[in-house]
């Protein structure tokens, strides 16, 4: 495992030491998606997955041959069948029988068969994690660091009448959220008692939610990481939420947007700084490393209110390690990596920190997670493969080459498209497709998809062709939907 006395002083000093390194590393999740291009960073870093989206032609992906196993309900039970795996074992001894490992989702039995196998996971425990998931949790978070949310009451609610007493100050069209979970499955808008009937199972059985006064918003994401010299913050990304033509979820994410005049500078300011309390804040609770911040922005006063705190990297993380500002210093998830890596270094975070903030450092790009959103279960048969696409004058869209990363992506006629689900698998409500990312913007001015946009995501569809699951014997059973939370 590699170790090294000698400080580390500056970019130039953290970019050679990874190019160099010799400790083996490992992301390991259901697909490469969110750390996508990281093998090009650090020497000695391999992808293991669940799916195979390179069809066997990415040279560090190692994709196990399936065994038997229950249906997954989660990530991480995705994540202990990889650990468990004899040939991801195997795979893992040849290397060295050590290194360190990266989840998108882990638990306590994670932990365990990481370090049967030799791993240590760079990442907080996963029991901190949990508990800075936990949405009631994260607004207190923010109440500490000063970082306003949007007007709310933390309470538990066990009928209508005590949802109109606790959040009198409110109004009454409200919007409330239980503790776990993503926005399409989790946020309950409640305007009457027959829609607080449609959820009060779920909130009644929380002991605390958090509820809301309803605005009317956009929806921003902005990435960070909490390093022993201050927390690093990404810039301001733009939501795509809730649209039909990419998700079956009302309120659900369903891609990203990021370019240099992201809403105006003094809501980028008012994200950056709130973002860097937060990972201060975060600091103090013993958390260190990457994390994400989704935004709410009142569209009606302006005012930024933080959303909720996702502590990992996440369905955005491609989008910020691979903008310019990254390519011209390091990606955002080596400076988490490197809270782990047994080295002392020094850096300006606070340098880093304006130099990212420049608008001449960010490029555009947008990214469309592209799922099922017909309410069908089909088994498909023809599955457009992972690689650079090509859109013609007239909006049609074919296959150009393979490739494994978006960087070949060359015009806003091109798009590079990482494949999802493939030949033989479940095409059922909510399943996720693919991720298709391309240069310049996917919305107009008020947050529709543009007409770019719809080609891209008619011409994808397109290349998908399944028959009903009657015609196979035996019938197979349909999966948990595990791609909504901004994970993949």
């Amino acid at each position: 495992m590699t170790t090294n006395s000698t400080k580390l002083n500056g970019i130039s000093d953290i970019r050679r030491f990874f190019q160099r390194n010799e400790t083996p590393i490992y992301f390991i999740s259901a697909t490469n998606f969110n750390l996508l291009g990281a093998d090009e960073w650090v020497k000695s870093f391999k992808f293991i997955t669940y799916i195979d989206c390179f069809d066997g032609q990415h040279p560090n992906v190692l994709v196990p041959i399936e065994t038997p196993h229950d249906i997954f309900e989660s990530i991480e039970e995705i994540n202990n069948y990889l650990l468990e795996h004899k040939e991801v074992a195997d795979y893992i001894a040849q290397r060295g029988g050590s290194g360190k490992v990266l989840f998108l989702m882990f638990d306590e039995d994670t932990e365990a068969l990481a370090q049967e196998l030799g791993l240590e996971v760079c990442f907080p425990p996963a029991k901190l994690r949990t508990h800075i998931d936990n949405k009631v949790t994260t607004t207190r978070i923010a109440n500490q660091a000063g970082v306003d949310s949007v007007p709310n009451v933390l309470a538990k609610v066990d009928s209508y009448e005590t949802l109109l007493d606790v959040s009198e100050a409110l109004g009454t069209d409200l919007v409330v959220q239980t503790p776990f979970g993503d926005s399409g499955h989790t946020t309950f808008f409640i305007s009457n008692e027959a829609e607080w009937e449609k959820y009060a199972e779920e909130i009644i059985a929380e002991p605390e939610v958090k509820v809301m006064k309803r605005i009317n918003c956009r929806g921003s994401a902005m990435e960070a990481c909490v390093t022993r010299h201050g927390t690093i913050v990404g810039p301001l990304m733009t939501e795509l939420v809730g649209f039909r033509e990419l998700t079956p979820y009302k309120g659900g994410w369903c891609g990203n947007e990021i370019y240099a005049d992201t809403f105006t500078p003094e809501i980028r300011r008012k994200a950056r700084e709130s973002t860097y309390a937060v990972g201060e804040q975060l600091k103090k609770e013993g958390y260190r490393g990457y994390f994400e911040i989704d935004f709410l922005l009142d569209t009606d006063s302006n005012d930024v209110y933080l959303g909720e705190i996702n502590p990992r990297v996440t369905g955005a993380s491609s989008i910020t390690n691979h903008a310019v500002f990254a390519l011209a210093d390091a990606p955002l998830f080596m400076f988490h990596l490197l809270e782990w890596m047994d080295v002392d270094y020094e850096l300006d975070v606070k340098e880093l920190n304006e130099r990212w903030a420049k608008p001449e450092n960010i490029d555009d790009w947008g990214q469309l997670v592209i799922k099922h959103t017909e309410d069908t279960i089909n088994i498909v048969t023809k599955a457009p493969p992972t690689g650079i696409w090509q859109m013609d004058d007239h909006g049609q869209v074919s296959f150009s080459r393979y490739d494994s990363h978006r960087r070949a992506v060359e015009s806003e006629h091109e798009a590079f498209f990482l494949r999802i689900t493939g030949v033989g698998d479940y095409q059922y409500e909510g399943a996720d497709l693919g991720i298709l990312v391309t240069r310049g913007r996917l919305m107009t001015d008020d947050f529709q998809l543009n007409d770019r946009a719809k080609a891209w995501i008619n011409g994808i569809r397109a290349q998908y062709k399944a028959k009903p699951p009657i015609e196979f014997t035996p019938r197979p059973e349909v999966p948990a939907e595990i791609g909504s939370f901004k994970m993949l």
